[in-house]
């Protein structure tokens, strides 16, 4: 076997020698610690995992020319014996931007090449987070409040359409308890459904009315008064005014906010004495330890029940005797009674709900307040100009006479309180009278009357808003009283 290498032409054995001369060199430079030898590193040439050819001619390029053949090992820090060496000559590390040409090239690494990419900002992270948070919340609470917006104000629609109203009277099997029940001469369907509600029988004010509709019945309704149960049904309370058995003998019933004119024929009615025995009886409040020019405040509203004989003087003793009982009660001195009551009966008439009453008598001792430069005094309520110029129609709303009618009841014209009560209030009226709610309220206005809803105010900018929404109410419901 010939000793001539396989590679190829015989005068590419020079060259290989020369190429194994210099790699030897190139060593002994290494080992003897020669930074000089990587200062300038040649391209790299491509490297082939064999030295030995395939026999082609075109393998020559593994050796190359005297003017491109490299002079030193290619620079790459994996293959250096001398850390120091790579450390101080490897190229600068590029961004991950680096590509595989500027691997080969010299001018990255394969660490570079390889390396992860940065983490990314935490802190912005977070920040991008907490923001997309706070718009969802707020998405959600917009939201809310629309729907919020829309079921308040259009509730009624709302269930009429989908078919969910709630049911206007109660089940059968829920009537407990007693309470009773007034029917005045000449009484119809509507004014007796509104008493049945009142008097916690019927669940709604119209249930009574709209069953008489509903079933085309028109009794003849007995005056009197009646013993009844609460959360009955309208055909069980209907059944109960026709019973004679439930109506009481001698008794009379007087709700809150009745004056005395409209006391005496109810008192007429239940215990059977004429009308005019009664007008008689309270000409002289001073009778009965009044000192007053009427007894209007006086004639306590109560469910009363007298032995037959009774006399008309004896049953207005009583109520008066019931009324100081109710002051006695509450607290309130002897000399400030007729005071008491004057304030009790506004907040009686303007009120319906015990919290209401309690902010009324607040709104009442705010605009009293000598240093109130709002209303200077004047209480401006529409029950006293009303019950001034004896304006009773069944309407909240004053009249533009009386409101300007020159009497000592209309708080529009006099400041202060008015000459004395304009109604009889019960033990809830007289206690907030004497006991206001904390607060700085000058107005208010009853927004809904079905319900009682009342908007209590601190200036009249806020007030003419509230009256707004209760003439939109009254708008909507022409025939509650507005």
């Amino acid at each position: 076997m010939s000793d001539t290498p396989t590679h190829g032409p015989a005068d590419d054995a020079a060259p290989v020698s020369r190429r194994a001369a210099r790699e030897a060199a190139a060593r002994e430079a290494a080992s003897s610690n020669a930074p000089d030898a990587l200062e300038q590193p040649a391209p790299a040439a491509p490297v082939r995992a064999s030295a030995q050819s395939n026999g082609s001619d075109d393998d020559s390029w593994i050796f190359g020319t005297p003017a491109t053949r490299p002079t030193a090992s290619p620079s790459y820090p994996r293959a250096s014996a001398d850390p120091a060496a790579v450390s101080s000559t490897a190229p600068t590390p590029r961004a991950s931007t680096a590509t595989l040409d500027d691997l080969f090239s010299g001018e990255a690494t394969a660490d570079v090449l390889g390396a992860a990419p940065p983490p990314a900002n935490r802190r912005k992270r977070r920040i991008g987070a907490w923001i997309a948070l706070a718009i969802f919340l707020l998405l959600i609470g917009g939201a809310a409040v629309a729907t919020w917006y829309v079921w308040s104000t259009y509730e009624s629609q709302i269930r009429e359409v989908m078919g969910w109203e709630e049911p206007q009277d109660y089940e059968e099997g829920l009537a407990t308890g007693e309470t009773f029940v007034t029917i005045s001469e000449g009484d119809t369907g509507s004014p007796i459904s509104q008493s049945l509600y009142d008097a916690g029988v019927t669940k709604t004010p119209d249930a009574f009315y709209d069953y008489l509709i509903d079933t085309g019945q028109n009794p003849n309704f007995v005056p009197g008064v009646f013993t009844l149960q609460q959360q009955m049904t309208s055909e069980a309370a209907l059944a109960a005014l026709m019973n004679p058995e439930n109506k009481m003998e001698n008794s009379a019933q007087l709700r809150e906010g009745l004056t005395v004119e409209d006391s005496l024929p109810l008192l007429a009615e239940g215990i059977g004495l004429p009308l005019e025995d009664f007008e008689a009886a309270v000409e002289n409040p001073a009778d009965y330890g009044v000192e007053a020019d009427t007894l209007e405040g006086w004639l306590f509203p109560a469910t009363y029940s007298f032995d037959p004989g009774v006399t008309a003087e004896e049953v207005i003793q009583t109520l008066v005797n019931r009324t100081v009982t109710s002051l006695d009660a509450a607290e309130v001195p002897v000399d400030q009674r007729q005071e008491i009551l004057t304030i009790a009966s506004i907040i009686q008439r303007e009120a319906r709900y015990e919290e209401d009453m309690r902010k009324v008598a607040t709104v009442i001792e705010n605009r009293l307040d000598a240093d109130n430069q709002e209303t200077f005094g004047y209480l401006q309520m529409d029950s006293t100009s009303q019950y001034g110029f004896g304006e009773d129609d069944g309407t909240v709303s004053t009249s533009e006479d009386a409101q300007y009618d020159d009497n000592p009841w209309n708080t529009y014209v006099h400041p202060g309180l008015p000459v004395g009560p304009i109604a009889n209030p019960g033990d809830v009226a007289i206690a907030a009278a004497m006991d206001p709610a904390e607060g700085d309220w000058l107005y208010f206005v009853t927004v809904n009357l079905n319900t009682g809803e009342t908007t209590f105010t601190t200036n009249l900018n806020d007030h003419n808003a509230a009256v707004n929404d209760w003439l939109s109410w009254c708008s909507e419901n022409p025939d509650a009283g507005c």
